[in-house]
């Protein structure tokens, strides 16, 4: 079984560099309501893993966009997510403050903000739905698309196990350590944007191939 797919995206998704942003976001929350929104978090993450590991190859279908193109286009956000963390920053894009009042608002109306922001954009944005359907293209058999979602499900469980430790995890690395652990992945995520990226010009240039 190829763990390719999975180590990307604990890189992209890194939940340990999103405990911050939700403590930030559960800030007066009470028990159960922050049980709840860890528990829509890994739920919604693993959804939108599973919707791109079996519909997003019918979507780029459906807009007529080759799959190489593709590639190459998620590679670069890959790489730009990278950067990001490099930078000791989240891979995705940080909310705008808009959003942030957003969220706190729906916080205080007793709606959940696991979906947005903490799901989407910060734990599974653009980049990280762009690799599983890159990968989702690779599998051939009705196994290997079934791994795609189990890593959904992985996805999901570290999601849950950081958010639920979320304030012994700040505790103990603390800011700076956080900072090392996302740098750390950010270096690994930028050797595979580059492979992403290589395999989808040489499809394009296939005198790349040759030269």
């Amino acid at each position: 079984m190829d763990l390719k797919p999975l180590v990307t995206l604990l890189a992209i998704v890194n939940p340990l560099a999103i405990v911050p942003f939700f403590i930030h976001y559960t800030q007066g929350f009470s028990e159960a309501q922050r049980k709840r929104t860890i528990r829509t978090a890994a739920f919604s993450a693993f959804c939108v893993i599973a919707a791109c590991a079996l519909l997003g190859l019918q979507i780029l279908e459906f807009f007529n966009i080759s799959l190489p193109s593709f590639q190459v286009g998620g590679g670069l956000l890959l790489l730009i997510s990278a950067m990001n963390m490099l930078n000791a920053q989240p891979a995705e894009a940080k909310p705008a403050t808009n959003e942030l009042e957003e969220g706190a608002e729906k916080a205080a109306a007793g709606d959940s903000i696991a979906v947005v922001p903490l799901t989407i954009p910060l734990l599974t944005g653009p980049a990280s739905m762009s690799t599983v359907v890159i990968y989702a293209n690779d599998a051939q058999t009705f196994l290997q698309h079934g791994a795609l979602v189990g890593y959904g499900l992985v996805i999901a469980l570290a999601t849950w196990i950081c958010f639920s430790l979320a304030d012994p995890i700040a505790r103990v690395l603390g800011k700076t350590g956080i900072n090392v652990m996302t740098r750390l992945m950010g270096l690994i995520l930028a050797a595979l944007a580059v492979e992403v990226m290589a395999g989808g010009l040489t499809k394009i240039f296939p005198v790349l191939v040759g030269s």
